[in-house]
């Protein structure tokens, strides 16, 4: 059995957690080499304790020095350094060969590329890195031979319905449609004055899963399922009317895909994403990954609806995006993050989100999105277009 070396980025965040559980169990096939975290330096030091990585960064140097000197006294000698540029190494050190990407939004898209360019193994969870530059992303890994697995649960379910020598050509391998999975989110039947009222915290409070209050709020809007369109299109080379969004609020059925002779074929299990980290960790294989198991029984029920594009226009907006092709993903993504995060800082009303991107779209020009250079560029100016569209709209 191979020891698989590791680098996780974003150790601090659920993703990240649920993979250092999984690792906990198996401690014959993983060794952790770097853990990377931003400002999460009291958990980040207890994984430090616990792991005893290499390498471990933090988002600053005063951070860095706080964290360094409390390794210290315990006795830990990880090194400790912090800043993008380090994380960007952590993705690309020698002896590492596999890199989980959890990162959440634009921030964790140069570190998972420095994966893909470097040839590792990447499990990404940091969904942005293909919204924001798909082309580039993808030519990293063909070029470099990196293997890309997905851990959103709903791509890894896609990964795990469509057949084994799936190579990205829909007519030779019999598939007609991708069946994407939504649980609808906390509002799924809330009117529209409702959602006018919406506070972050009720946001943040997903009926299924336990996630972090960007990606909440991200799921509230269904805009994170409008990002996972784009994410399926570049990592199974599917054109956008091929990905059908079907709500799903018990979400045991992680996603589906649909071939031509009527078949459709579906993953399911408890919403936990310790299933997919622990299939993308030790693929081909199966491993425990501490998740109870399925009670068919105790569900009774699977429903499901039709999403409504008219209260919940992020998804409208996502497909738009994705069809125009281009920077446009990029564009929809930087606004997303300047509007969530005015939201989540109470200055912005919940309803004003989808209007903050839709304005950006119209406000920032498309352009071809060939190199990270062409993607940052379009990102920066959608970041300061959106932020003076919060400002106008501020007040609350």
């Amino acid at each position: 059995m191979t020891l698989r070396q590791l680098t996780v980025l974003g150790s601090t965040g659920s993703i990240g957690v649920s993979t250092l559980d999984v690792v906990r169990r198996h401690p014959d096939r993983y060794r952790i080499i770097a853990l990377c975290a931003h400002r999460q330096i009291d958990r980040l030091f207890e994984q430090c304790i616990e792991f005893r990585p290499q390498y471990a960064v933090v988002g600053n140097a005063l951070l860095a020095e706080s964290l360094r000197n409390r390794l210290q006294a315990a006795g830990c000698a990880t090194k400790i350094e912090y800043g993008e540029e380090a994380l960007v190494r952590m993705s690309a050190l020698p002896e590492v060969d596999t890199v989980m990407a959890a990162i959440v939004g634009a921030a964790g898209l140069k570190p998972a590329l420095a994966a893909a360019q470097s040839g590792k193994r990447v499990l990404l969870a940091n969904k942005e890195s293909l919204v924001m530059a798909g082309a580039v992303f993808m030519r990293a890994v063909r070029e470099n031979n990196a293997v890309l697995l997905p851990i959103d649960s709903e791509h890894n379910a896609i990964f795990q319905s469509l057949p084994v020598d799936y190579s990205g050509d829909l007519s030779s391998s019999g598939v007609a449609k991708i069946l994407l999975t939504a649980s609808g989110g906390p509002f799924r039947s809330a009117d529209r004055a409702e959602l006018e009222q919406v506070t972050p915290d009720q946001a943040c409070a997903h009926p299924n899963w336990v996630m972090g209050r960007k990606i909440s709020v991200d799921s509230a809007t269904l805009m994170n399922k409008g990002l996972e369109v784009i994410e399926a299109h570049w990592l199974f080379n599917v054109p956008p009317e091929r990905i059908q969004v079907v709500v799903h609020p018990q979400s045991v059925i992680h996603s589906m895909v649909e071939y031509i002779d009527g078949s459709v074929l579906a993953e399911l299990g408890s919403p936990d994403m310790r299933t997919p980290i622990a299939h993308a960790l030790a693929y081909p294989e199966r491993i425990t990954s501490g998740v109870a198991s399925l009670d068919l029984f105790k569900i009774a029920s699977l429903t499901f609806e039709r999403p409504d594009f008219e209260r919940f226009p992020c998804l409208g907006l996502a497909y738009e995006a994705l069809r125009t092709g281009g920077t446009a993903p990029a564009i929809l993504n930087a606004a997303n993050e300047i509007a969530v995060a005015a939201f989540l800082a109470e200055e912005l009303r919940f309803t004003e989100i989808p209007k903050i991107i839709d304005a950006t779209m119209r406000g920032v020009s498309v352009s071809a999105a060939e190199t990270l250079e062409d993607v940052l560029a379009a990102d920066a100016a959608a970041r300061d277009y959106a932020a003076r569209m919060c400002r106008q709209a501020g007040g609350l």
